[in-house]
């Protein structure tokens, strides 16, 4: 069943109502009304482009977290083979929030990383809604010493809200955590890529996204923070999103303006929980085209090509 989101209202209506007269015609095989309901077809089409063809970075968000879009381990499933998982952090604890292991991606083996949400209640609460706790960070940083050590190129797919607040986590060195995740990506010695399939919340979305390459699908977001802790920090009012949302230049099309990332992948109309297999397919053929030049590259090179990415990031003003 779609699940919609606050401003598609008046778009499940129409499409509601398209179903029911179906529902009707299918109960009764005499009545005739494919006429109507393709007319609402039309109609909820024509509503569909509407809608998102000039969306606000807030519903941009909405977009970025509904919860059909297509997750980690759905682009694992369908762009790796001989995927094999690799657990633990040697050190405390195996982190659900952070899957990762050995793969091969158009039959070159590669190291995979990615945050994983969940999809129902359950796995959403296994997986802690995609928010990584310090052994997450210290199982990525493991997989990327052994993508290093073999000469694995290293993809990331980041989708979390951010890092996991808890007293636990903190108590365990969370910062510490990112902090070293992020400095090991930035050190590798083999290529790496990093998409953006959701939200790319924090410093828990960095510590995976400093790479050579970072992509973000259409409707994903990528902020310091989110809208409303934002709003709630400067305004005191996490109802204030809206406002906060514009303000922190969080969708790809700021950040790619902004030289932040380096390339803006499609989304079927509608977004990614519309047509999952398209989204999936397009980023597939994404980290191909950024993996190809960046396999030729040496050690040295990629190294220097990562810093002076990152160095450059800030030369182009919002003016700019």
């Amino acid at each position: 069943m779609t699940q919609y989101l606050e401003f598609e209202k008046p778009l499940a209506e129409i499409e509601g109502k398209a179903e029911e007269l179906r529902a009707l015609a299918r109960a009764n095989e005499e009545m005739d009304v494919e006429k109507e309901a393709a007319a609402l077809d039309k109609k909820a089409a024509d509503m569909l482009i509407d809608l998102y063809k000039n969306l606000t970075p807030w519903r941009k968000c909405q977009v970025a977290r509904h919860p059909d879009r297509p997750h980690c381990k759905d682009y694992i499933e369908a762009l790796f083979t001989e995927y094999t998982p690799l657990a633990g952090d040697r050190n405390f604890a195996d982190d659900h929030a952070v899957m990762g292991g050995l793969a091969r991606f158009n039959d070159q083996p590669v190291v995979v990383i990615g945050q994983e949400k969940g999809n129902d209640t359950k796995s959403r609460i296994e997986r802690n809604f995609g928010m990584a706790r310090p052994e997450g960070y210290r199982k990525a940083i493991r997989l990327m010493e052994l993508a290093n050590k073999f000469g694995l190129p290293v993809i990331a797919l980041v989708d979390t809200p951010g890092a996991y607040p808890g007293k636990g986590a903190e108590e365990r060195g969370q910062s510490e955590a990112i902090a070293r995740a992020t400095e090991k990506s930035l050190q590798l010695g083999v290529p790496m890529i990093s998409v953006i399939i959701g939200e790319g919340g924090s410093g828990g979305a960095v510590a995976f996204a400093s790479a050579n390459k970072v992509a973000m699908l259409d409707h994903s977001v990528y902020s310091v923070i989110s809208p409303e802790g934002c709003a709630s920090i400067l305004w005191k009012d996490a109802e204030k999103m809206r406002e906060a949302a514009e303000a922190l230049r969080l969708t790809a099309q700021d950040l790619y303006k902004l030289g932040v990332i380096d390339q803006i992948i499609p989304e079927p109309m509608g977004g990614a929980q519309r047509d999952a297999q398209t989204t999936i397919a397009a980023v597939g053929k994404a980290i191909q085209s950024m993996l190809t030049p960046l396999s030729k590259m040496s050690p040295d090179a990629l190294v220097a090509d990562r810093r002076k990415k990152f160095l450059d990031i800030g030369s182009k003003g919002l003016a700019a």
